[in-house]
């Protein structure tokens, strides 16, 4: 009896459970808010899934990103635009259902093709390395140029969203030829060097 090979099943067949339910909830559930919370329980569980993969990189990537973040913002997005609409029946549902459908047995045929075709067998003579000195490795020799550029990008949306929400309102009765004035920021005046500062 391998006590480390059955504790790992275990944590595999709790983890997969959970995240199919978790799954299953975010597609059910008539409360969004219960699906959005749901979806960050199947983050979770991938992220443990990871854990078991001794891709700790990954999972610590996982929670930070997609549940301290994009679950997150879903759940700001959820509260702020929170409009109760009812249903109203669609022509033609079926036909939009049968795609859906048609879609998801395509998509779950390729999974399991995949996963069935794929050696999982580990190699043995390969030592396992921490995944965070991997991929840095990676980045600073083969993809050094990639990793800039990304950072460079990602840089210059966050200049362009900080000007974009720092823009003035524009009245609509302003003179296209001035309008530009009014997109400037509110600048400081700046008191002049040498110019003796005025009494209080």
């Amino acid at each position: 009896m391998n006590l480390a090979a059955d504790l790992q099943l275990i944590s595999f067949v709790v983890l997969g459970v959970a995240m199919i339910a978790a799954a299953l909830g975010v597609v059910i559930l008539d409360q969004i808010v219960y699906s959005a919370f749901l979806l960050g329980g199947v983050f979770l569980s991938i992220s443990g899934l990871y854990i078991l993969l001794n891709a700790d990189f990954v999972a610590a990537a996982q929670i930070l990103i997609y549940v301290g973040a994009v679950n997150v913002l879903i759940l700001f997005a959820i509260m702020l635009v929170n409009k109760r609409e009812d249903f109203t029946p669609l022509a033609n549902r079926w036909l939009r259902q049968g795609a859906t459908g048609v879609v998801c047995v395509g998509l779950f045929i390729l999974l399991s093709t995949m996963v069935l075709a794929t050696p999982w067998a580990l190699d043995s003579t390969i030592g396992i390395e921490n995944t965070v000195v991997q991929i840095g490795r990676h980045f600073f020799s083969d993809y050094l140029l990639p990793f800039e550029l990304a950072s460079v990008l990602l840089l210059m949306a966050m200049v362009g969203a900080i000007i974009l929400a720092r823009r003035d309102f524009v009245p609509e009765g302003i003179d296209p030829l001035t309008r530009q004035e009014a997109l400037t920021l509110p600048e400081r005046p700046r008191e002049l060097a040498g110019t003796p500062s005025e009494p209080r």
